[in-house]
């Protein structure tokens, strides 16, 4: 099964294991290299990797793994949390902070930068459905009624998670993860820039919020209802940079659809599984950033995100029209000044002319009037 699968190419790869060939025998490589994973004397290491992914990617149970590639369902279930285990130890490596570099997305963006110049990525926190005992229920049960942890992300603009907390209950606040996060082992650094948070996380230190209050999602805004003042622009702007979280997020479970499932394997375990579907992804866009599945992702995100685009460049246009009206009403002001200034100038001339004129008829007078004295 697992020489078939991988020999037929890149789409029937993708369907089975969410990844393409490449980055699937990069992985192995990897594990092999930091001796995570060893081959067994009745499984090698591509195999339990290739059961494993399979797993995340499509929620089967043990039993039809089992039946899938021809083996027991406790080996099935021994060698997925070897794997498992193996990847997490990966999330150092692979999960890392973001550099203080001003992002290419945002430094090629006249709409974007310099305003968010020092912005590094965006923040949020996604609900993944949980199985709890029935006990805590109540306290699992997420803004959607059903049982969820809430979890803790970070995201660049290139779509790659610089941190992950998971296991918490569906019915926490955000701000009360996030305030809790530095305090853990490996914890959640601002790095003296920022990221984009939504009004849950408030405005802090490290985190640029919305203003309350004010239109803030994109489909609110149109062509007939641009933006009516400055809360209103920066929210858009905010809501236009944050659908970064809305990518990685879908790239997450388009990938695995285990996110989406009823989980059956204890709590821990699911924590733990959410954190290992967050390592996958880095590995594959550092690997093969042309992953099919990354960019079905992006073509849907855009798709409905055009429309805004062409918005907001036609009311930048807007913009930029009264920007020159305003610098041609200022050149034809110092213009019409100058040409006050010059006409004063001349009248000026003219007048002390004539003051020079009236000076010599005096003169003139005077002379006269003593020339003909003198006759007497």
């Amino acid at each position: 099964y697992m020489n078939s699968l991988l020999c037929r190419g890149d789409i029937h790869c993708i369907d089975q294991i969410r990844m393409r060939p490449v980055a699937f025998y990069e992985l192995c490589n990897i594990l092999t290299r930091y001796n995570l994973v060893r081959q067994s004397r009745n499984m090698s290491i591509k195999e339990q990797v290739l059961l494993f992914v399979h797993c995340l990617g499509h929620n089967v149970r043990f039993r039809v793994l089992a039946r899938r590639f021809h083996r027991s369902s406790e080996t099935c279930h021994r060698y997925f949390r070897i794997v498992l285990k193996a990847v997490l130890k990966l999330y150092k490596y692979v999960v890392r902070p973001p550099d203080d570099s001003t992002p290419p997305e945002i430094m090629n963006s006249q709409r974007f930068y310099s305003y968010f110049k020092d912005c590094v990525g965006a923040i949020d926190g996604p609900h993944v459905r949980a199985s709890v005992p029935l006990e805590i229920q109540r306290r699992f049960r997420g803004r959607k009624g059903g049982t969820t942890q809430n979890v803790l992300a970070t995201i660049t603009f290139d779509l790659k998670f610089t941190y992950v907390l998971a296991g918490w209950e569906g019915s926490a606040h955000d701000s009360r993860i996030l305030n809790s996060a530095p305090s853990r082992s490996g914890g959640f650094k601002i790095p003296g820039k920022f990221y984009l948070g939504d009004a849950g996380y408030g405005l802090r230190p490290g985190i640029i919020s919305p203003y309350r209050g004010v239109r803030y999602h994109l489909n609110e805004f149109s062509k007939e209802r641009p933006p009516e003042n400055e809360k209103e622009l920066f929210n858009l702007r905010h809501s236009s940079l944050r659908t970064t979280i809305e990518r990685g997020f879908g790239i997450l479970k388009k990938h695995f659809c285990v996110l989406d499932a009823e989980p059956f394997w204890s709590f821990a375990t699911q924590v733990d599984v959410v954190l290992a579907c967050c390592v996958i992804p880095n590995h594959i866009m550092g690997v093969d950033p042309n992953d099919p599945v990354v960019q079905e992702v992006n073509n849907e995100i855009r798709s409905r995100s055009e429309r805004q685009t062409h918005k907001e460049e036609r009311e930048e246009n807007r913009e930029w029209l009264a920007k020159r009206d305003n610098m041609a009403s200022v050149m034809w002001a110092n213009y019409s000044i100058r040409d006050v200034f010059r006409l004063l100038f001349v009248c000026f001339e003219l007048k002390f002319h004539l003051f020079e004129f009236l000076l010599y008829l005096i003169a003139c007078f005077d002379f006269y009037m003593n020339l003909k004295t003198l006759c007497k």
